[in-house]
């Protein structure tokens, strides 16, 4: 996971402290849900869509993501709820190998 959030913050996606949280805390979680829920091989991608900057990751699984309710006491759960309040777009599309889970951050909210 470290070495995921390294890899999107390296490449100077964002300048001030907030918005490299920001960037860093959805790699994070959309990572740890590959983890705990595909159990697959998977691959991270950043592009600049102009107005926005796309958080992908690609795994091996079939099992679309969902947002789960969680109890007071749950250890997991709330990945996409963080995703969600992160990040300004996020979703999911299958693929012929497995699926891909995006976000967007919005590059006026992204400091570049």
């Amino acid at each position: 996971m470290s070495h995921a959030r390294q890899f999107v913050l390296a490449d100077g996606w964002a300048d001030d402290e907030a918005s490299r949280l920001r960037l860093a805390t959805v790699v994070s979680e959309l990572v740890t849900n590959a983890i705990l829920h595909a159990r697959t091989s998977f691959v991270v991608s950043v592009t600049n869509h102009g107005e926005s900057i796309r958080i992908e990751v690609t795994d091996e699984s079939e099992d679309m993501p969902e947002k789960r309710s969680y109890g007071e006491l749950s250890v997991t759960g709330r990945g996409l709820h963080v995703v969600d309040a992160f990040a300004d777009h996020w979703g999911f599309s299958p693929n012929p190998a497995g699926k891909t889970v995006w976000a967007e951050l919005d590059r006026d909210r992204v400091a570049s």
